[in-house]
């Protein structure tokens, strides 16, 4: 050592350095500390996943590479689509859920309408047939009630990644004939590429489009000794999916143009809609969406398409369905009432929710649905059933290119 250094004077520059070090950590932390974080709102996809991961079990995540395209399952809830996100943790979440309902834990007696974009439900819901009513009760909102099954029971989880996700229900059910039905139910959801969306929906994207979609395959199998028979009626395979209305919303629905189109069109499931609210053209009609007048439409398989539509034009979302149609077969008929054709109903629905007549209200939201047609399946037979839904969000104009593209309309019809 330097006889000329004071060993002094360099254990106080250090400590000074120390001390000068610290300060400015603890300061940087303080300023951590106080910085105000992102508040997380309702209707933002990491909101609604929080939420669900908070108050129920069984959520599973699907994910693209990215982290934009999501979608949030529950097995808890059915296997059910509760939500996606074409925009990553802070975009938009898709689907609806009732957050007073979830956080509550309560079990309601007929109906637990918890949300979600795409539940599996088994039809018919009225007439002879019906799952929703007991045998002898009139087909009235009073004596309405959901299947605990497709209600208030847990689907079990087979198997799970981040691109798809598979669940399972051995159960029975009975309708309202008093014909027991012993049944397997098997849903798989699948993330869909860009490659494969494009596929589906037989187009381009254009660039700058936030966009989401995904796949669910049902399966229905006769694990029971008797075969299902038209005679004692028969299941078919329903998804509904439940989404966020508005005073902007339209759903959109595409059908084949006939002279007698409109005679295969039901309107009058809760008595007829007015004509500011639904508007029925040569080959496509427009349904107001906006949570305020209870209603409900459907179009036969005679005449129906393979797929259906809504547009967000508060926030240009457009939102499209996918499925099968058998224009040759059966489906069942859901309406409240003994039926004279159980087996003429619809391929294809939507329903606008809005108050009952004593005020109350189950939403609100709207609903896309599909059905199977009439599964008349022998003992130890299956039979599937595919739906694709997509979410496509950004530049109106560029939206309005593949509005007229996939759906042969003009948003802008619309607008005016």
């Amino acid at each position: 050592m330097d006889d000329n250094q004071n060993p002094t004077l360099d254990l106080n520059s250090t400590l000074m350095k120390l001390s000068l070090y610290t300060s400015c950590i603890l300061f940087l932390l303080l300023i951590s500390c106080n910085k105000p974080r992102t508040q997380l709102m309702e209707g933002t996809y990491t909101y609604d996943a929080d939420f669900l991961r908070k108050y129920t079990k069984g959520v599973i995540e699907l994910s693209d590479a990215t982290g934009q395209a999501k979608v949030l399952l529950s097995a808890e809830y059915q296997g059910r689509v509760m939500t996606s996100t074409a925009s990553g943790d802070e975009g938009s979440s898709y689907g609806w859920m009732n957050y007073r309902l979830i956080a509550s834990g309560e079990k309601k007696k007929q109906f637990n309408p918890i949300g979600g974009e795409e539940r599996f439900w088994l039809g018919p819901e009225g007439g002879q047939y019906s799952f929703y009513f007991h045998q002898g009760d009139s087909f009235s909102i009073e004596h309405w009630q959901v299947p605990p099954m497709i209600d208030t029971e847990a689907f079990d989880v087979v198997e799970s990644n981040s691109s798809s996700a598979t669940f399972s229900k051995k159960t029975f059910i009975t309708n309202y004939s008093g014909s027991v039905f012993d049944l397997v139910i098997e849903r798989k959801i699948s993330l869909l590429n860009k490659g494969q969306l494009e596929s589906e929906l037989n187009t381009t994207l254009p660039e700058g489009l936030n966009y989401v979609g995904y796949q669910t395959e049902n399966q229905v199998k006769n694990v029971g000794t008797n075969d299902w028979k038209k005679e004692t009626g028969l299941i078919s395979i329903w998804l509904l999916g439940m989404f966020t209305p508005s005073d902007q919303t339209t759903v959109i629905i595409p059908f084949k143009p006939a002279p007698n189109a409109k005679e295969l069109i039901t309107t009058s499931y809760f008595g007829e809609i007015p004509a500011e609210r639904l508007q029925i053209h040569d080959s496509v009609l427009f349904f107001k969406c906006d949570g305020k007048y209870r209603s409900k439409i459907g179009l036969s398989p005679n005449i129906a398409k393979t797929i259906s539509a809504s547009f967000d034009f508060k926030k240009n979302v457009l939102t499209l369905t996918r499925f099968e149609i058998v224009a040759e077969a059966s489906y069942v008929n859901s309406k409240w009432e003994w039926q004279s054709e159980p087996y003429r109903g619809d391929a294809v629905n939507s329903y606008n929710d809005g108050p009952l007549a004593d005020g109350s209200q189950l939403g609100p939201f709207y609903e896309l649905e599909s059905s199977s047609p009439a599964l008349a399946l022998k003992a130890g037979e299956r039979a599937r059933y595919k739906q694709s839904t997509f979410h496509l969000e950004g530049d109106f104009d560029k939206l309005n290119v593949l509005a007229k593209n996939i759906l042969g309309v003009d948003l802008n019809t619309i607008k005016k």
